[in-house]
């Protein structure tokens, strides 16, 4: 997610102060991450220019999300040790931060926050609802969450901010990712789009829907809006998530094709990540 900026724009100002509120915990003493060119990737990377543009990043987050749950473990895990039911935006806030790190903090930032996490994964576990055991830390678990959020934030970025995207740099961002995937104990790690695909299609005999499922998937759609003025904003961020759906993930979690709505919705969120971009230039 993009630092703050200093607009002088009193509007852009206020943008940018609104959604820098969203992404970093006041009471924490969270402040903007920095962009640093010696961190993970660098400038020049693909993933900075995929992690830094907002809209893109909070649709492909929640299509990440709507598409993780679907297999059972993950969801366990979740269900198990997750504050989702009473802080689901700040579950939101932790991941952004996280991705905010280790795309543009410095390398011992981005190594520190990937540590953290490992080693919170390293102590969950748990028990299915047919009695087979998991764990958090499960190689395999942890590559259906790497591929399915890389894939639905470049997916988000393809549509809504660079639709000519190249395959080479689509290849080059999976590559560069890996090394987040591999730190965090995933494998295998896709390495391009093709890998990333076929990641996707071997998992899809695995996944599953019940109540669980459907509980979950309703806690993120149905969030309740920072303020009044957002929710306009949030309902199209929710909409343009689920039309980021592949067609069989939208059927199992039984939401409807947005085939009205959605050029309105693709209409409007493209609006919102333009002005967005607009209140973050430099």
């Amino acid at each position: 997610m993009p630092p703050a900026t200093s607009p002088a724009h009193p509007l852009k100002q206020a943008i940018a102060a609104q959604v820098t509120a969203l992404f970093n915990d006041r009471a924490r003493g969270e402040k903007p991450v920095q962009r640093r060119p010696d961190g993970l990737f660098g400038p020049r990377a693909v993933a900075w220019r995929v992690h830094g543009d907002v809209a893109s990043m909070m649709v492909g987050g929640i299509a990440g999300l709507l598409l993780q749950m679907l297999h059972p473990a993950v969801l366990a895990g979740v269900w198990d040790h997750s504050n989702f039911r009473s802080d689901m935006r700040g579950r939101l806030r932790r991941t952004a931060r996280f991705i905010a790190l280790t795309t543009y903090g410095g390398r011992e930032e981005a190594e520190a926050a990937m540590a953290r996490v490992r080693g919170i994964h390293d102590r969950l576990g748990g028990t299915l609802p047919d009695g087979t055991p998991y764990a958090v830390s499960d190689p395999a678990l942890l590559a259906w969450v790497h591929v399915t959020e890389t894939t639905s934030f470049l997916d988000a970025w393809i549509r809504y901010a660079e639709p000519r995207m190249s395959m080479a740099d689509q290849d080059r961002y999976f590559a560069e990712m890996v090394q987040i995937g591999t730190a965090l104990g995933a494998d295998p790690v896709p390495r391009s789009r093709a890998e990333a695909q076929a990641l996707i299609r071997a998992t899809r005999p695995q996944l599953r829907v019940n109540a669980r499922t459907r509980e979950v998937a309703q806690l993120v759609l149905t969030q309740p809006a920072p303020h009044r003025l957002a929710e306009p904003v949030q309902r199209l961020t929710m909409g343009a998530a689920v039309d980021l759906l592949p067609g069989w993930a939208r059927a199992m979690h039984g939401l409807p094709a947005p085939v009205l709505a959605r050029p309105l919705v693709r209409a409007g969120t493209f609006g919102v990540a333009q002005t967005l971009r607009w209140a973050f230039a430099r």
